[in-house]
């Protein structure tokens, strides 16, 4: 392939992420607005569970509430920490919620029906939120968990998570004016992180080809780890990807195409970027190790145990 192929190639791929993803950002800097002009402190608090395993079982399944895919997901995460949501509960549904909405619960059905594939998606997404979330609630200390930005953004500027700055519900036309300038704002500060990861994932396809990661898919095991790669280099939305999926359905095994499923809108190439706008690096890891590693064994487990 000539560099001018290489080129217009890159350029396509890079444009075919950055599009699909920015509507889908845009949307969730919206919600974000909305929540901060019209949701208080206080409404989450009485909101929320008080006890651990309650709040964040109502976490896994606030995608419901907010249907928001792995873009939009990250800037209503940040700002429902401004609002007071606990750590673990956000992490629970920054990672339950690309899946756990109706919109991605309509387009797996589309493509696969009610069926093994959108029942084990659901199930395992679920799982992997749940545990990972409350993994999280064992450290309380936000700051060991969100970057220097992210803590002086819910504190108001004071550095200190802790403390939460005055909060009031506004009025109509004053909220509904306060909610697009803070929309605007968040849009261009996610904005940076998503064209970075856009370029990284659009450098990722050009150079590495479907076809040479589908022929090393040769066992259960290595269906499931090429199928994981896709999902990361890919980094499809989690409202469309259920129709590429069904495309390799003939060529993988059921456990590869739910591990493409389920780690996918967790965690790909853009979302990383972005995942590092609001947390702390070593965050980010676990963030991406932890449902690599979960979802890698649920598809092994079913290749070598389930039949369908």
């Amino acid at each position: 392939m000539d560099i001018f192929s290489l080129i217009t190639t890159f350029s396509t791929r890079f444009l075919g992420i950055f599009i699909e993803a920015v509507s889908f950002l845009l949307l969730g800097t919206l919600i974000s607005g909305l929540l901060e002009a019209f949701v208080t402190h206080d409404d989450i608090v009485r909101l929320m569970p008080r006890r651990t395993i309650p709040a964040i079982l109502v976490g896994s399944f606030l995608g419901f509430v907010f249907p928001v895919c792995e873009c939009g997901v990250v800037p209503v995460t940040r700002k429902l920490y401004q609002k007071g949501l606990p750590i673990s509960v956000g992490i629970t549904f920054l990672l339950a919620a690309p899946v756990m909405n109706p919109i991605v619960l309509a387009s797996t059905f589309a493509a696969f029906g009610f069926g093994p594939v959108l029942i084990g998606r659901y199930a395992i997404s679920w799982v992997m939120a749940v545990g990972i979330g409350l993994l999280f609630s064992f450290q309380p200390n936000t700051q060991r968990i969100l970057n220097p930005a992210t803590l002086a953004v819910i504190s108001g500027g004071s550095g200190d998570a802790t403390t939460l700055a005055p909060q009031k519900r506004m009025t109509l036309v004053p909220g509904l004016a306060h909610a697009l300038r803070s929309a605007s704002g968040e849009f261009f500060e996610m904005g940076r992180y998503l064209i970075i990861g856009s370029l990284l994932a659009a450098l990722m396809q050009t150079f590495i080809s479907q076809e040479s990661l589908k022929a090393l898919a040769s066992s259960p095991v290595n269906s499931v780890l090429v199928m994981a790669a896709l999902a990361f280099v890919l980094s499809l939305c989690s409202t469309v990807d259920a129709f590429l999926a069904l495309s390799f359905a003939r060529a993988f095994t059921v456990g590869s195409i739910l591990t493409f499923l389920t780690f996918g809108p967790m965690v790909d190439i853009k979302t990383t970027s972005m995942y590092l706008g609001m947390f702390r690096r070593r965050t980010v890891v676990y963030l991406v190790v932890l449902p690599l590693l979960i979802s890698t064994l649920f598809g092994i487990w079913l290749n070598l145990n389930v039949r369908f």
